[in-house]
């Protein structure tokens, strides 16, 4: 798949360039006030991944290389975003290319950090965010739904189909939800998918505070409303591997890997990946041309002592084109 990247957004002042610097350890301006982040910030952060660094290890390999994951820090939205107020419509766009968004939620207080709201209230701030990004679903969906409604007075089949469900995504917001909770016929309809609404994009929510009761509480409540959710308390150190982990699991991702004397190096693919889809992820002829893959899972792999001890042993599997790479494979692509 292409590359993965997280955009963290959430209102001014409730710790998303703190996350950002703890995450990606490059050093940016987390001044207290609003807007005082004027560009998305972007880090890159290594996944980590144990298996990598064996397989590395077993093969003697001269690179070993993991898969990263791209963070960008967006700017404070606030209410009346979706029309230009404070720095509104700009990084609202920036949100758009990004696969998953990480939504900060302050529930720490601070007399010392103001909120821009005046007071913290972890659900209306959720509904704040929310209600920008589909504000700007909506210009979108309706900009493209005159455009569309032109095209299908032609009659053509795939205008008609295009106008319909374009009319569906629209429903869906209108009635008060975001795209995502929509089912994936219209999620990944080309002229819905091809639009990049933001909130056709899976969110986890991360509580900036300290789990209480109130706390647990929410949760739940977060929970009722269909969101991932993790607590951190953002002035404390951030466990990096459990965010990675809510990430690959919202996305439905896994690894396999490659290995060898020149490198080892993780892939990243969407689970229920065929083998030759997982081939197009390292070259485009990997999955054209595909004949076969040799596959091993890596700790078979690692317990036979190397790739010619296990097909000594028996342990390389031969797998044809509707192979299902499981995570954890090590796979050896045959390709004309």
């Amino acid at each position: 798949m292409s590359k993965i990247s997280v955009g963290i957004v959430g209102l001014p002042n409730i710790g998303k360039s703190t996350l950002f610097k703890a995450l990606t350890q490059v050093d940016v301006n987390v001044a207290n006030y609003p807007f005082a982040t004027i560009d998305p910030n972007v880090g890159i952060v290594v996944v980590p991944d144990g298996r990598l660094d064996k397989l590395a290890e077993l093969s003697h390999s001269d690179q070993k290389i993991p898969t990263v994951i791209e963070f960008y820090d967006i700017a404070g939205l606030v209410k009346g975003a979706s029309l230009g107020e404070g720095l509104g419509n700009k990084f609202l766009s920036h949100i758009r290319e990004v696969k998953i968004i990480v939504h900060v939620v302050r529930t720490f207080k601070s007399d010392e950090i103001i909120h821009v709201n005046g007071s913290v209230d972890a659900l209306r701030d959720i509904d704040i965010i929310n209600t920008e990004l589909m504000l700007k679903d909506m210009e979108t969906l309706d900009r493209r739904l005159a455009t569309a409604e032109k095209e299908a007075k032609t009659g053509d089949k795939q205008m008609l189909r295009n106008l319909e469900f374009l009319r569906r995504a629209k429903q869906v917001l209108d009635s008060g939800n975001l795209v995502i909770s929509a089912g994936e016929d219209i999620l990944e309809e080309p002229v819905v998918s091809e639009l990049g609404l933001l909130t056709a994009k899976p969110q986890i929510l991360l509580l900036n505070g300290n789990t209480d009761e109130s706390e647990e509480n929410l949760i739940k409540t977060i929970g009722e409303l269909g969101f991932h959710c993790i607590v951190a308390d953002l002035s404390q150190d951030v466990d990096l591997d459990e965010l990675i982990q809510e990430a690959y699991k919202t996305l439905n991702l896994i690894s396999f890997f490659t290995t060898g004397p020149k490198e080892t190096r993780a892939w990243t693919i969407r689970s229920g990946s065929s083998a030759p889809q997982a081939g197009g992820a390292i070259h485009t002829d990997f999955e054209e041309k595909f004949i076969r893959a040799e596959a091993v899972a890596w700790n078979v792999l690692l317990g036979a002592g190397g790739w010619n001890e296990a097909r000594a042993k028996g342990l390389i599997r031969t797998e044809g084109k509707n192979y299902i790479v499981q995570d954890g494979d090590v796979l050896l692509f045959r390709h004309s």
